[in-house]
């Protein structure tokens, strides 16, 4: 028998084979051989350093780049290559044996120092990027590492004077989108008039972690999940960021913005709108877009009645500075803030499927744990004989820390007894998929983008609908100053967010132990 090794040729015939009418949505369509630029504005800034370089290394280290790919930086400030590089090593990740590797990365970096309102520094890039491409046909993406401020002149430069002319153009927007409906809109009027919606990617890093990616799957791929998602199964859902450290002395820029739009708004509702949305007809992006954009639809925008907000104050007894100073000492936050650091709010989707069940999304600074996970809970049994002593059922899709989904549930106690107890089915990762390397989203993302693949990003209808169901909801807690409750660094919140939950069928029981790490040398 003769063996036919894969080479890229016989790759490139499978990606072809994959370009079916139905199999056109996922990384299929992916220029391995023409040259990329890839550009990042706010080159010197720490979004920059701490993810976009690191990953474009880690993508570049395991060889999923087109070959033919290049990068340059562009910021106000004057640095070197070399200067560049030292402030991005701690977040590199290298191993000793990637050295040459490494040293190959930045061998295709370039750098360009120019102002973002002019003309000039813009030509410059211009010029440095033909160069690199030695004006051959080449595609470009060009990330927006920067403050709203200057979005507006830097993406009319990009368009006038940086666009590729015979390859395509990508352009990636960090949030914040806006800080309402109006400013949304702006923006979104303003992009629109200078590109096309496919050549738009709004990241939400969250839609690139494993487990939000799984949610889809989770729910279309099992039957036995897709028949009890429903209005008659299910009695409430609970979406929960939480994070144990506050503002770290930079509460200036979160002050401005609050925790609602910082992570309920964008991270959380995106969350809700996968676990709520319908089948879509199929995986192409648009397909699953339009049911996201279905269900916002279908969402009141959210009410003071709906909301508890919560603000940290400072634990005397914390082992850390941070944990002594309260939101308000913070230096850079002003004194009199009301901007809240804690967030609940219940929604209501108005459809046949989900009428009556309440969505409620959490989220927090300075709280007890670190964490991000989305808990469906299911009804009481009906005609329960068991006097009582069953608690609900609870699907939980953990995204972070350690990917998990496991379904909580009642079974006989083991032994002599006729006890019964709460146990889990359990899909823990790291157990289950031991030596898998899981990528960061950031890594998931920009690959999707090279690809052409729009799935996990937002789309601008999905981006007025979440800002229609938040602004009113903000106006009036910035135009009233409406008080939040103080709630110690390092606990669980406030305890009305609790209540709320109670009100809104949560039943926290309190009762169940989760049966800890099981040991495992694993890379996740």
């Amino acid at each position: 028998h003769t063996l036919y090794f894969l080479d890229h040729t016989a790759l490139d015939l499978i990606i072809k084979s994959l370009k079916s009418p139905t199999m056109v949505c996922e990384g299929t369509h992916f220029d391995g051989k023409i040259p990329h630029t890839f550009v990042i504005f706010g080159a010197s800034g720490d979004l920059a350093k701490k993810k976009i370089y690191p990953t474009l290394w880690w993508l570049y280290r395991d060889d999923l780049l087109p070959k033919p790919t290049k990068f340059c930086g562009y910021a106000r400030s004057k640095l070197s290559i070399a200067s560049l590089k030292a402030s991005c090593l701690q977040y590199m990740k290298v191993q000793p044996h990637e050295q040459a590797k490494y040293e190959e990365f930045w061998a295709l970096n370039e750098y360009v120092a120019g102002s973002y309102d002019g003309r000039t520094g813009f030509e410059l890039l211009n010029q440095q990027l033909e160069l690199m491409e030695n004006k051959n046909k080449a595609n470009r993406i060009f990330y927006l590492a920067l403050p709203p401020s200057v979005f507006e002149e830097v993406t009319v430069n990009i368009k006038q004077i940086c666009m590729s002319v015979c390859g395509w153009n990508r352009v990636i927007i960090e949030k914040p989108f806006g800080r309402d409906d109006a400013s949304s809109q702006a923006l979104s009027d303003h992009l629109a008039g200078l590109f096309h919606e496919e050549q738009l990617y709004r990241i939400d890093h969250y839609l690139g972690k494993e487990m939000v990616q799984n949610l889809m799957t989770i729910r279309f791929g099992n039957k036995i999940l897709s028949s009890t998602w429903n209005r008659e199964n299910i009695a409430s859902v609970l979406i929960t960021f939480k994070e144990p450290f506050g503002t770290q002395g930079r509460g200036g820029y979160f002050d401005e913005f609050g925790i609602i739009r910082d992570v309920m708004q964008n991270h959380l509702l995106q969350i809700l709108s996968l676990v709520a949305m319908e089948k879509p007809v199929s995986c192409h992006p648009d397909d699953i877009r339009d049911e996201k954009v279905k269900v916002l639809k279908s969402i009141e925008a959210l009410t003071v009645d709906d909301m508890v907000l919560g603000q940290y104050v400072g634990n005397p007894a914390g082992t850390t500075e941070d944990a002594r100073t309260g939101y308000l000492e913070d230096p850079t936050v002003d004194k009199n803030s009301t901007t809240p650091t804690y967030a609940l709010g219940v929604l209501k989707i108005n459809n046949e499927r989900w009428q009556g069940v309440p969505f409620i999304l959490r989220c927090g600074k300075a709280l007890n744990e670190r964490k991000a996970e989305v808990r469906i809970q299911y009804q009481d049994v009906p005609g329960d004989i068991f006097e009582g002593s069953t608690k609900r059922n609870e699907l939980v899709i953990r995204v972070q820390p350690g990917e998990a989904l496991y379904f909580k549930m009642m079974t006989k106690s083991p032994g002599i007894t006729f006890d019964i107890e709460e146990t889990e089915l359990d899909l823990t990762y790291e157990h289950r998929y031991k030596d898998s390397y899981l990528p960061d989203a950031y890594e998931r993302l920009i690959l999707d983008v090279f690809c052409g693949s729009q799935m996990h990003f937002v789309r601008s209808d999905e981006l007025r609908e979440a800002w229609r169901i938040f602004t009113p909801i903000l106006h009036k807690i910035e135009r009233e100053r409406v008080q939040p409750i103080t709630y110690q660094y390092g606990s669980r919140g406030p305890k009305q967010a609790d209540r709320k939950c109670e009100e809104n069928n949560f039943k926290y029981s309190g009762s169940y132990k989760w049966h800890g790490s099981k040991p495992a040398t694993s890379n996740l």
